[in-house]
């Protein structure tokens, strides 16, 4: 079966499109040995951690252990104290819906660099699920929220902040 050019010109450029993002966003160090799983690496530490904010290390101690055949994440013990407890974060917004207002979106602790890559791995991203419509930026924001800690979500998120706001400064 053959494609008509179109189709298989913007196959060709999407997928040369999503290689040079991984490309662009996948740092090596210098010594080649990868960091240990859980660990932000240093083009990802934009934003400075604040007084009274969640840091995006604590929420980073999360180990995956095989359990029936899949990998489920295996949460540190403060994490766990934290689930239904309201929270501060900061971070970059990714929208997953169409609109310059989101109710949901995932908040991230690097800038997403295109719109088809995430910037980190599950650790550090979290589902944000709204009170109001926030209206989307670039720039950092800041949420207060009840924190879930989801131990097998099918989209394979570690967690979700319902119920946010924006925090004034």
């Amino acid at each position: 079966m053959r494609f008509p050019l179109r189709i298989q010109s913007f196959t060709i450029l999407s997928a040369l499109g999503l290689a040079a993002c991984a490309w662009a966003v996948t740092p090596v160090p210098p010594s080649g040995a990868l960091p240990a799983p859980g660990t932000l690496l240093q083009p990802y530490q934009f934003l400075p951690e604040r007084p009274g904010f969640m840091s995006w290390k604590t929420l980073s101690q999360v180990t995956l252990a095989r359990q029936n055949n899949r990998m489920v994440p295996q949460f540190a013990p403060e994490i766990i104290q934290l689930d239904g407890k309201t929270v501060r974060m900061q971070g970059f917004m990714m929208p997953l819906d169409i609109g310059d207002r989101q109710r949901r979106f995932l908040l991230t602790a690097a800038p997403p660099h295109c719109a088809f890559c995430l910037p980190a791995g599950p650790d550090s991203m979290i589902e944000v699920r709204a009170k109001d419509a926030i209206r989307y930026t670039i720039d950092a924001v800041a949420l207060s929220g009840r924190i879930q800690i989801l131990r097998d979500d099918p989209a394979g998120l570690y967690y979700r902040l319902v119920d946010a706001e924006p925090v004034r400064h």
